[in-house]
């Protein structure tokens, strides 16, 4: 950690010395002037924004494709990018706050203050809680993985563009109205596929327990070997306790994310001789053109990975 917290003053200092040089803003790409340059800490916000903004927008998300937004390491080109962005968008509930790598970055970029277009996506949503580790009573941030705020995800992106980008109001309104039906539809398909499912059958087992928003949505038991990516993760007492669980619960069936390590989860499977069903995603997209590069997509394909597997199993 120590060693994460050195490279995280260096890269501020570095950056800080890059924004200075440049005026304290990068030069905005020339072929791009008339769209907002829009900021996303990950890309299942990149996606959402995407969709409400339409062509009005160019976004970046800061944490690439696969990797965790947990503890992600800003780059001097993400300084540079959120210094001179119109918007800048962040999930919250406990997200972004691997050793405040977040808040550093938005003041560093001179994005604090009250009129800074810096917009929590996640407000409104009744957030859910941690409950071991000595994080109990933390907020736990995967709020997404219910469609249903999804569409408040959805909503507080349109009000932000309209806020910032008045004139193009209509716009947004347009293009978050189908995008939300689109949500809506698909909040009621993964529920009907769920419900296919014996109640005894719906117990879910992941790495991360990031499914209990799904799982309050979707009527399912949610257990993990470890709470949240950015605390410890995989311990012997973590890995004794999830094995009790499996054996005591009769599960038949586990889960791994793409944005973990599986070695956690594949001594699990060793131990108990219970099947890794599939791979789910949480934290990130799938690559462009590959499954789960879509939000929507990668809700409809954890839906189809975790009722086959646990159908099947």
């Amino acid at each position: 950690m120590k060693k994460r917290n050195i490279l995280l003053t260096a890269f501020i200092g570095i950056s800080m010395l890059a924004l200075a040089a440049c005026g304290g803003k990068a030069p905005a790409e020339s072929n791009d002037k008339e769209k907002l340059q829009a900021i996303t800490t990950y890309s299942v916000i990149y996606d959402i924004v995407k969709n409400v903004g339409g062509d009005r927008l160019n976004v970046h998300s800061l944490a690439p494709i696969g990797s965790d937004p947990h503890q992600y390491d800003p780059l001097p080109e993400d300084v540079k990018k959120t210094a001179d962005a119109d918007i800048v968008f962040y999930n919250g509930l406990n997200l972004e706050t691997g050793d405040g790598w977040f808040e550093k970055m938005i003041e560093t970029a001179g994005k604090t203050g009250d009129n800074a277009p810096v917009f929590k996506i996640s407000e409104g949503v009744e957030p859910m809680y941690l409950k071991s580790g000595g994080h109990e009573g933390e907020e736990d941030p995967h709020a997404w993985l219910n469609v249903e705020n999804g569409i408040i995800y959805a909503e507080n992106v349109k009000k932000a563009l309209i806020q910032v980008d008045p004139e193009n109001k209509e716009i947004y309104e347009q293009n978050a109205e189908k995008y939300i039906a689109q949500l809506k539809e698909l909040h009621e398909s993964v529920q009907q596929k769920m419900n296919e499912l014996p109640k005894e059958k719906r117990i879910l087992v992941s790495s991360e327990g990031a499914f209990k928003y799904f799982s309050n949505a979707y009527g399912f038991e949610a257990y993990y070997i470890w709470e949240i990516n950015s605390h410890d993760e995989g311990t012997p007492e973590q890995l004794k306790a999830i094995i009790d669980i499996i054996r005591s619960h009769d599960v038949n069936a586990l889960f791994v994310e793409t944005s973990v390590d599986p070695r956690s989860m594949e001594t699990v499977s060793s131990e108990t001789g219970v099947p890794i069903a599939g791979t789910i995603f949480t934290d990130s997209l799938g690559k462009t053109g590959e499954d789960g590069d879509t939000y929507m997509k990668m809700i409809e394909w954890n839906a189809d990975v975790i009722y086959n597997g646990l159908k099947n199993n």
